[in-house]
């Protein structure tokens, strides 16, 4: 019998060079799917990875954890190069650039495996074809980062505009997460909730909005908001990724917007106290929660 996955993560991953205000240089591997994977998996769900890399750095793999046959390449002729230049403590204002792109992801390349959400987990427009979240939308259930159809790469320059197809494709998006300034450029609103609520009205069934003081969420009915609390942010890179990834995988095993909220939050708090991937477990994240959110 085929193995369930409660969902599939697919995305480019990428060689990134991160330089942060005082001029310190970091190499590694980022992208969207490197972050989200970690932090869906450590709730407990049973996550499979679909990584957009040229075939020889299939050793990138190896920092979404987990085992081999939960992940596939799927190949392309160059692997994601990102390079991000941060100009203040806090990691709020930076500027990001793209030396190279990989190819789309194609439904003819999908793994052939079961799985009940497909989250496309983006970096630039253009990674994610229209076809393919059609396809996908008559598959199962989809889920969406904006950044993957605001950010586009003109030569190798990072530049956000509107989603153009925004009210044909939000319909389809069980779960749809933007940060702030996302949310701003997709509605005009600078109120998150105003925001999400426009969302949700375009179709989005439910939403999330990352911001560095607070994470929402919100279905049309219920609108919860829980307080980051980490107490450094030496690993800021990643943080929208892990909410994400950690908020939809939370939700397709059973939690409630509100208790997978405040996962979420809780895990995005921990994991910017550190450089790199989410790399705790869920008792680590529950013993955060009890210590910074549940305190007396």
């Amino acid at each position: 019998m085929n193995k369930q996955y409660d969902l599939m993560i697919l995305g480019p991953a990428t060689r990134d060079v991160n330089i942060d205000y005082t001029g310190e240089e970091d190499r590694c591997v980022g992208g969207a799917v490197t972050f989200c994977t970690p932090a869906a998996r450590a709730t407990g769900a049973s996550v499979f990875a679909a990584v957009k890399i040229a075939p020889e750095d299939s050793d990138m793999l190896a920092a979404l954890g987990g085992s081999p046959e939960d992940a596939a390449v799927l190949p392309s002729r160059k692997t994601t190069l990102m390079r991000n230049e941060y100009f203040t403590a806090d990691r709020e204002r930076r500027n990001a650039s793209c030396p190279a792109q990989s190819d789309p992801i194609t439904p003819e390349e999908l793994p052939d495996v079961s799985c009940r959400l497909y989250h496309l987990a983006g970096l630039l427009y253009g990674d994610f074809p229209n076809g393919l979240i059609e396809y996908l939308c008559g598959r199962g259930m989809v889920s969406a980062d904006a950044q993957s159809f605001l950010r586009h790469n003109e030569n190798g320059t990072m530049r956000f505009h509107d989603w153009s197809d925004k009210l044909r494709y939000l319909p389809c998006m069980d779960f749809f997460k933007t940060d702030a300034a996302e949310a701003e450029i997709l509605t005009g609103l600078t109120d998150r909730v105003a925001a999400a609520k426009q969302l949700h009205n375009w179709g989005a069934k439910e939403i999330v909005i990352s911001h560095n003081s607070e994470i929402l969420a919100y279905d049309g009915s219920t609108m919860r908001t829980y307080p980051v609390k980490s107490r450094n942010l030496s690993g800021r890179t990643g943080r929208g990724d892990t909410v994400f990834g950690s908020y939809i995988a939370m939700r397709m095993i059973g939690a409630d917007l509100g208790e997978a909220l405040l996962y979420a939050t809780a895990c995005t708090s921990l994991k910017m106290e550190t450089p790199g991937v989410f790399r705790g477990t869920r008792q680590d994240v529950e013993n955060y929660i009890r210590q910074f959110y549940q305190a007396r």
